[in-house]
């Protein structure tokens, strides 16, 4: 780790000197006050913000929140005051670098209720300002990766908080590498024994198809460039967490579809069906396994098209075909979107999100610590469901939730005029629970005497709730 190698990684994508020099002094800065201290496996202590800063930089983060990560620390483990951050850089950064100190640790050992505290904290960093997470997905992210240097009792300790809280929010961002990564690095310290028998396997697996994948690749790309498309193309496997979760859900190793992947770039939407089409000329497709995610996006904005098809020898080889720009969404994440580095997180953004919508709602509607992080493990942190407006638009929501969740998700006025829901054709009860890939049509009324109170009991969001309760507060 040096600040040559992150300023390196900055240069790919920033070369604005004035902010490369802004990088250097931040860099300085913290070894300074950082100076004398060590972490547990006896370094300095400054390779631990400089090692997140470009965990951020190959995310492509802007320049304030880099900085932020060289500083992250300070508040907490040095007399450096946040004015004094303000003043030799400028406000945003010591914004930053307050909101990561104010995050705190999160410890599944201590008390419930200061597990909650430390969790809504946590959570309420990205409603804040999102750089605020990815600072922490960072750092979370280095610490994870020297998790050696720890007890066992706190390498379980950390895994267990890292795979519940921090994968879920990172897939959330569509930080896709960092999700995959601390999976691994988390499922290691919970289940050694396993991790290392499907990681022996999956090597293997890497040996024996490295020249298959390759030939498939070539084969592609010349029928690409015969058509004169644009394109790059990358192989990869599951990563092993995620073959570990395809087990569990009861196949076999070489069942699993996308345990080979071939990642098809092209320069845009048009050529990425006319390339799902010349892929499907040279290898044919497996029933049932065509996804188009571009049509419909998945709720973090992750956007591809997906098709399985019977590779060589056998295997079968998930492609997935997207355009150059969609790739970078889905290898970096929310970064990807960011326009204006000063700023705050904007609504716009926000409004694209479905998660950020939830935690908003769960964070406004609970008072109580306790109750806000039961709200956030079934809505946010749990198994989540899929379903579809009947124009095709992807809605997230909780296992169990029902027609009257879909409504207000939908909008409050159309939860609150319901008379009837229509769930693949057919009229359903608004009871009844929704299941993944339903579609659902809402019928409302204007003469409607509005939302009926057992709906209390029948939704399980915190939104569908809340705005109930708020129709018979205003009629009281």
């Amino acid at each position: 780790m040096s600040l040559e190698k992150l300023l390196e990684n900055v240069k790919i994508y920033n070369t604005n000197e004035q902010e490369l020099e802004m990088i250097e002094k931040a860099f300085y800065y913290a070894k300074k006050f950082h100076k004398g201290q060590k972490r547990q496996s006896g370094e300095d202590y400054i390779i631990h913000p400089l090692s997140t800063a470009i965990i951020l930089a190959e995310i492509e983060a802007d320049t304030n929140t880099i900085i932020a990560g060289l500083l992250h620390d300070i508040l907490e483990d040095t007399n450096v005051k946040k004015d004094e951050i303000a003043y030799e850089f400028n406000p945003y950064v010591a914004m930053l670098v307050d909101g990561v100190t104010k995050i705190g640790k999160i410890v599944f050992s201590c008390k419930e209720e200061e597990i909650a505290g430390n969790t809504r904290k946590l959570l309420n960093g990205i409603t804040e300002d999102i750089r605020i997470f990815l600072i922490k997905l960072a750092d979370r992210l280095h610490n994870m990766r020297t998790l050696e240097f720890k007890t066992p009792d706190k390498q379980k300790e950390n895994a267990l908080e890292t795979i519940r809280i921090f994968v879920p929010i990172a897939y959330y961002l569509g930080c896709y590498r960092i999700k995959s990564e601390l999976e691994d690095l988390s499922f290691r310290y919970i289940n050694p024994e396993i991790y290392f028998e499907l990681s022996n396997k999956l090597s293997k697996i890497e040996e024996d198809t490295k020249e298959d994948l390759h030939i498939m690749l070539k084969d592609i790309q010349t029928l690409l460039n015969d058509n004169n498309i644009p394109n790059e193309i990358k192989s990869r496997t599951k990563n092993v967490y995620g073959i570990y979760k395809r087990i569990q859900e009861g196949n076999k190793l070489n069942e699993i579809h996308d345990l080979l992947a071939l990642k098809v770039m092209v320069d845009d939407v048009k050529n990425c069906y006319f390339s799902l089409g010349l892929v499907h000329s040279l290898y044919p497709p497996v029933t049932g396994r065509m996804k188009d995610y571009i049509f419909q996006s998945k709720t973090n904005m992750y956007k591809s098209l997906h098709t399985t098809v019977f590779g060589r020898n056998e295997y079968l080889v998930q492609t997935q075909i997207r355009t150059f720009k969609m790739d970078k969404v889905a290898s970096l994440g929310l970064t990807a979107y960011w326009q204006d580095p000063d700023v705050i997180m904007n609504d716009e953004l926000r409004n694209r999100f479905q998660f950020f919508k939830s935690l908003l709602d769960i964070n406004r509607s609970t008072s109580d610590n306790k109750s806000f992080l039961e709200e956030i493990k079934q809505e946010i942190l749990g198994t989540n469901i899929y379903v579809y407006t009947p124009k095709g638009k992807i809605i997230e929501l909780p296992v169990d939730s029902t027609p009257i969740d879909f409504a207000y998700k939908i909008d409050p006025d159309i939860g609150n005029n319901m008379v009837a829901a229509i769930i693949n054709g057919n009229y359903a009860t608004l009871d009844t629970r929704l299941q993944n890939k339903d579609i659902i049509k809402i019928i409302t009324a204007e003469m409607t005497f509005g939302p009926n109170k057992e709906w209390l009991e029948q939704c399980q969001t915190v939104l569908a709730k809340k705005k109930i309760r708020e129709f018979y507060d205003r009629i009281k």
